[in-house]
């Protein structure tokens, strides 16, 4: 019986019997009155379960909960939960709608579910809230880990340690997923010559089911076993048997549900395994090799997330042949064919999945406008005669669940000056425009009633720290003098995030003695608030944070710089919501997206923040401030001007605005800013926006793409396949002759004509396309407001292109090609003409790589 764990759980009263449905559905993540009926049954329990519902419903006093039974208003706010709950999840998508697989190694719903590890995972969450809430024919496949990513503590001397805590899956807002005789529905994915067993288990994101399969079965060999214990764990073995259960065995798990997805999506290329599982599928229906290919990536759209190379996972030749060897078997495929599905260009030797998922999908997007085109460069050699701007890579701009980051007095706010109606028109511009008539000093008032808030979730962290390790508490006091929430008015800036080097967390450092007299004005103080963790391999992010957490009692910077250990979602809202300044600093281009300052807009926060990712859409000139990017190649004087800039602009601009005040302590043009950034970030960066254009422009087109493929015992898969083939054969022998040139200089009645012959070799004059492209040079094209989603460079400003008709005449062996249109008016354009092979059965017109200039 020795730490033999005794526990003995209420008895749920029958007045309350669905508070257990109410604690299994993650709609309670993003729907605050349901987390309320747990919060105000035991305070200060709920805080020290995590906000974690289900373990809180097993720990509660019994009287708390009779107590709740007998009380007349506690009911009624539960019915009240319950019926919005039911009225929600009886919502149901349109018959019509194609069903879209998302697959993502991590999630981020809530603390309290611990499968995440940062930005991409919270992400994620966020994406399965927003298509719960839109209602959309959506399901996410994913991975229980028994451990989840880690739990941050910081010694004094800045030494992060890191703790993994095994989660009880009846904490956990899931379960079992059963057949219709009672038993646990498993997979089997065979891995390195042995079946290895996966159970499913279910999360309910509101309407969204999320499938996790988990290897901890009693049938697995001890290291199988160990597969899904710990996200992003273990060696690069278990990463390849990671991402093998998520990939090959997601698919069997939806699958062995009934499931048959339109789209397949996968969230990073750790999921890319998924379209091998896929082509075995359609090579087990008669597909050859090619044709499977092109049916599987018909259907899928891969998502990058890395701006870098070295970021891509990516396995040696050895460790995917003896995991897979069994799988090429099956596929009857030579080891080599099958190694060129992942293999990079420069590389040699490496098997890659970000190069896996380009061949295995036809619709591809990076996640903000400069990510897209760094993306588009990145991959540039897997469509090696196409220019970047014209590949495949397109781009989606990452958002935010508005009512998962919104401050619930931001809520209540809306609803009294705005309606309730502001749910519905999250991405209504106009709509949000009618905060500028709100009078500034209820919006000062709520803003400083949320920050004051946030302060004492900062001094309750820090003297939960202090008290754990048995810390001087006069030293607690000095730390947090400046932190007072009834008297919230000391200017606080925000950094926190995951601690990478390039995301340069010690920036402002640069220049101790500038920065330290900035902080310690005593007429205008300011605080720094860090909070973030490295990866536990990363040594130089954790000498980082190391440098940080040692300047917190450091003599000149004690109480001006504070360092928050065990950054996790609940920290996360709290800081991005109260912070008045949220500060960004990463190298460019290398902030694929980043959310956490769409987080802080979206609650009036003032964005100061290199301009990359999201932030380079985002800001305006009234909204946050933007540092631009220095674009020298020395990353020393890089780093020692940008950090020039920040601090010039905290000196010059941001301070004395700040503290500009008028007689009822408020800044006006402080707070006209913080509406801007809510009127102009809102409507542009929410996550149901990020959903429609996902829809719109890559589920709907790759479920259409697919369906026209598979007609006909998959004929157009065939087809194509066949067709790419004939066109591989002879294009490096078609060449383009200039016939009749366009004139030099015509006037703006004129025409532009021309005509080229085109030497197919053997090739009809409908397998190309050959294009006349103009670039207007002068008046230069005007600048417009950048979109969110855009995909090929038919969205480059000033940009003319008229295709050339194939006239019937052959001249020399080679076919005549003609062009006679109307200039788009006046100027000086630079011209070339084109020609790349095209099929009606494309999914991108450039997917198969090649193009000639004349």
């Amino acid at each position: 019986m020795r730490n033999t764990l005794l526990e003995i759980t209420p008895v749920v009263p029958e007045a309350l019997w669905r508070l257990p449905e109410l604690a299994s559905n993650l709609f309670f993540s993003w729907h605050r009155p349901i987390r309320a009926l747990f919060e105000d049954l035991e305070p200060e329990l709920w805080k020290q379960c995590g906000g974690n519902p289900r373990l809180m419903l097993r720990c509660v006093r019994q009287s708390a909960l009779d107590e709740a039974a007998a009380d007349p208003q506690y009911l009624g706010r539960y019915a009240a939960a319950l019926q919005l709950l039911d009225t929600y999840l009886a919502a149901r998508p349109p018959a019509d709608e194609p069903l879209a697989a998302y697959f993502c190694a991590e999630y981020g719903f809530h603390e309290s579910f611990p499968i995440y590890s940062g930005g991409l995972g919270v992400l994620a969450g966020d994406y399965c809230k927003a298509a719960s809430d839109a209602g959309a024919h959506f399901v996410a496949v994913g991975l229980l880990y028994e451990q989840g990513y880690f739990t941050q503590t910081v010694d004094d001397d800045g030494v992060q340690h890191a703790e993994y805590k095994v989660h009880d899956p009846r904490d956990l807002p899931v379960e079992p997923v059963l057949d219709s005789t009672g038993h646990w529905v498993t997979v089997t994915v065979r891995i390195g010559g042995r079946e290895v067993a996966a159970h499913i288990w279910k999360a309910q994101a509101g309407r969204v089911p999320v499938y996790l399969l988990d290897t901890n079965t009693a049938v697995n060999a001890p290291s199988d076993r160990d597969i899904t214990r710990r996200l992003y764990g273990g060696d690069e073995s278990t990463r390849v048997r990671q991402e093998m259960i998520l990939g090959i065995g997601g698919v069997r798990a939806l699958r062995a549900l009934g499931l048959a997805p339109a789209a397949w999506h996968l969230n990073e290329g750790h999921a890319a395994f998924l379209i091998l599982e896929l082509m075995r599928e359609h090579m087990a229906k008669g597909l050859p090799l090619e044709a499977a290919i092109e049916a599987t990536a018909a259907a899928c759209v891969f998502t990058t997330h890395t701006p870098v190379a070295a970021g891509h996972d990516a396995f040696g030749h050895g460790l995917i042949l003896e995991h897979f060897q069994d799988f090429i078997n099956e596929l009857g495929l030579p080891v080599e064919r099958f190694l060129d599905l992942g293999a990079a260009p420069t590389v040699p030797g490496i098997f890659n999945m970000t190069r896996l998922a380009l061949n295995g999908a036809r619709h591809v997007n990076g996640v903000s406008r400069i990510h897209g085109a760094v993306s588009a460069r990145l991959c540039a050699d897997h469509w090696p005669e196409i220019r970047p701007e014209d590949n495949p890579v397109g781009f989606v701009t990452n958002g935010v669940h508005v009512p998962t980051f919104l401050h619930k007095l931001w809520s209540a706010f809306f609803d009294a000056e705005l309606g309730p109606q502001w749910r519905e028109r999250l991405s209504d511009s106009a709509f949000w425009a009618g905060l500028e008539a709100v009078p500034d000093e209820r919006f000062w008032q709520t803003a400083q009633a949320v920050k004051a808030k946030m302060l004492d979730t900062v001094r309750e962290r820090l003297a939960r720290e202090y008290t754990r390790k048995g810390s001087s508490l006069a030293q607690l006091a000095r730390i947090t003098r400046l932190l007072d929430p009834a008297r919230p008015e000391v200017l606080t800036i925000g950094f926190a995030r995951r601690f990478a080097t390039y995301k340069r967390a010690t920036l402002l450092l640069r220049d101790r003695a500038r920065l330290a007299r900035l902080l310690n004005d005593p007429e205008r103080p300011v605080v720094l608030l860090f909070a973030g963790k490295a990866h536990p391999a990363d040594e130089p992010g954790k000498q980082v944070l190391r440098e940080i957490r040692q300047l917190m009692t450091s003599a000149e910077f004690i109480g001006r710089i504070i360092f928050l250990e065990d950054y996790d979602l609940q920290l996360a809202r709290s800081l991005v919501s109260g912070v008045d300044v949220w500060l960004n600093t990463p190298i460019a281009p290398l902030e694929a997206s980043g959310t956490s300052g769409i987080k802080a807009a979206i609650n009036g926060r003032l964005n100061l923040s290199i301009l990359d990712g999201w932030w380079a859409e985002g800001c305006m000139a009234d909204n946050g401030w933007g540092i631009p990017p220095t674009e020298v190649q020395d990353g020393d004087r890089r780093d020692s001007i940008e950090s020039e800039l920040i601090l010039h602009t905290l000196q010059e601009e941001v301070i004395p605005l700040y503290y500009q005040r008028e007689a009822d302590g408020r800044s006006a043009e402080w707070v006209r800013r913080a509406k801007q950034a809510m009127m102009t970030v809102i409507p542009r960066f929410n996550m149901d926006r990020v959903l429609r254009d996902y829809a719109d422009k890559l589920y709907r087109p790759a479920a259409e793409h697919y369906r026209r493929l598979a007609e006909h015992d998959y004929a157009g898969a065939r087809q194509l396949a066949d067709w790419k083939q004939r066109i591989r054969d002879a294009w490096p022998r078609v060449d383009l002759r200039l016939m009749e040139d366009a004139s030099a200089e015509i006037t703006r009645e004129q025409k532009v004509r021309l005509r080229v012959a085109a030497h197919l070799r053997g090739l009809q004059p409908g397998d190309v396309r050959i294009e006349f492209h103009a670039r207007r040079l002068l008046p230069q094209a005007a600048t417009l407001p950048p979109p969110l989603c855009s995909f090929g460079a038919a969205a480059l400003p000033g940009l003319w292109r008229a295709p050339l008709r194939a006239t019937g005449e052959w001249n020399d062996g080679a076919a005549v090609f003609a062009l006679e249109t109307e200039p788009p008016g006046c100027g000086q354009f630079a011209t070339e003409v084109r020609i790349y092979p095209w099929h009606e059965m494309l999914g991108h017109a450039h997917d198969i790589g090649l193009m000639k200039w004349l």
